[in-house]
């Protein structure tokens, strides 16, 4: 049971968290035909836009309500009204994001009766769902404006009809914000082998999925279909991935009856015995045998890379459901958590299996990683690496100097754990060369 403590400082000195509206507005890119947008003046899109883009290296479908300072002291019903209208008229949305942001939040625009006095204005838009999610910039994470757009889309999509037959073989699965797009491809494909029809909400998938011959579109081109998500009532069972899952896994389970399971990660051999277990009790089919091989194969690879890991001290720094993920693995590899910060307090911080878990910011982090063998976060911690010189493998949002990252399965099912093993255990073999190289250059000084 870890210890939880909350820094002192009124100010954040090097900020390690991202706003609510950059959650949600990846969550929404997880959505076929979505164009996200953000009630609030053009720059909070822009940093919004800014942090995505350079994670992903894509174009980001983004679109904003430009609050003026006018519109934000008389009210921004006008603003959000033509915005819709634009969009629908121009880009042609199947479904439409807003997510709100500091500014409207704190002036408290009543966005729930904006919506409805809109809609009775312009009954043209009665076919067009419009998920709304409240995500104010000066409270909460990504994690949490993720989860709050999840949340809201399973809430507020209208299901197809009032009489629902459930479809045994399909299943819904909740995937939190902290797995890469090629992660949640892994899992899709591990349900599919199960002879299930999964439903990701919201799939990232394919947010890569650019080609050079396909016009432009100004909405998301893949992603979960609006039928899908119509579709959801139907589902036989959830998995939650996730703790921030949580809330929707609730939702599905009070509005359709339907059950869940809760899995807080998919790395490592335990975690992924556990989830391939349950797939096997929903289908009722046995595990295909291309995973028993990738157990035997991670199996060896643990054996023959713990020696590398054993007692190393281990920082990190990131979002509360990636630390558990990755905290969960490094303890079973015997290694020491040297430091833990997050951005939020979570359920699972005082289940963590260390001494304490500081929320805080990457000031703090880098008091606290002195000492360390390794550092995990995001690429904000890059300067710390350098001045304390440890090195740091790159881990959550954004990540944006290096190539290919949202495109390598680093964490999910017996394959993914291979990769996170290999790659962390090669920077620790660096270290253990370097400190062995250092020590007989001492020798050869002290016998010269």
């Amino acid at each position: 049971m870890a210890i939880v403590s909350v820094t002192n400082t009124s100010v954040a000195v090097n900020p390690l968290k991202q706003s609510q509206g950059v959650g949600a507005t990846l969550a929404f890119l997880g959505l076929k035909g979505m164009m996200p947008t953000l009630h609030g003046s053009p720059g909070c899109t822009a940093f919004t836009k800014v942090v995505l883009v350079r994670h992903f290296r894509e174009v980001i479908p983004l679109a904003s309500t430009a609050m003026t300072e006018v519109a934000t002291i008389l009210g921004g019903e006008e603003n959000v009204e033509q915005a819709i209208l634009t969009l629908v008229q121009i880009s042609k949305p199947e479904i439409l994001g807003l997510c709100t942001t500091g500014l409207t939040e704190t002036r408290g625009d009543d966005m729930g009766r904006f919506l409805k006095e809109i809609r009775q204005r312009h009954p043209e838009l009665d076919h067009l769902p419009i998920v709304l999610v409240s995500t104010p910039d000066f409270k909460g994470t990504l994690q949490d404006g993720f989860a709050a757009a999840t949340e809201s889309i399973v809430k507020e999509i209208p299901i197809k009809s009032d009489k629902l037959e459930t479809r045994l073989q399909q299943v819904v699965i909740l995937a939190s914000s902290a797995f890469t797009p090629a992660d949640i491809q892994e899992i899709k494909e591990i349900v599919a082998s199960f002879g299930l029809k999964p439903i990701i909400v919201p799939d990232l998938s394919g947010i890569l999925d650019t080609h050079f011959d396909a016009p432009h579109s100004p909405i998301t081109t893949s992603g979960t279909s609006l039928a899908q998500l119509r579709d959801i009532g139907c589902c036989a069972f959830t998995l939650a991935l996730g703790e921030s899952m949580h809330g929707a896994a609730e939702i599905l389970k009070q509005r359709f009856g339907i059950p869940y399971e809760m899995f807080g990660e998919l790395t490592g051999l335990e975690p992924t015995d556990k989830f391939l277990q349950a797939l096997a009790d929903i289908s009722g089919n046995s595990v295909p045998e291309k995973y028993c091989r990738q157990r035997r194969q991670l199996q060896d690879a643990m054996l023959d890379t713990h020696f590398y890991f054993g007692g190393k001290r281990v920082a990190l720094a990131l979002e509360p459901d990636l630390l558990w993920s990755i905290v969960c693995f490094l303890k079973s590899m015997g290694t020491h958590i040297h430091a833990a910060v997050t951005t939020a307090r979570s359920p699972v911080l005082e289940k963590l299996p260390i001494p304490c878990v500081t929320i805080g910011d990457l000031e703090d982090f880098e008091q606290l990683a002195v000492g360390a063998d390794l550092l995990i976060s995001n690429s904000h911690a890059v300067a710390i690496a350098n001045r304390l010189n440890i090195p740091l493998f790159r881990q959550g949002i954004p990540i944006f100097d290096r190539l290919g990252h949202t495109q390598q399965l680093i964490k999910v099912g017996y394959r993914g754990t291979m990769r996170l093993l290999f790659d962390i255990g090669n920077l620790l073999l660096e270290v253990e060369e370097t400190t062995v190289e250092h020590f007989n250059e001492q020798m050869r000084d002290y016998v010269g």
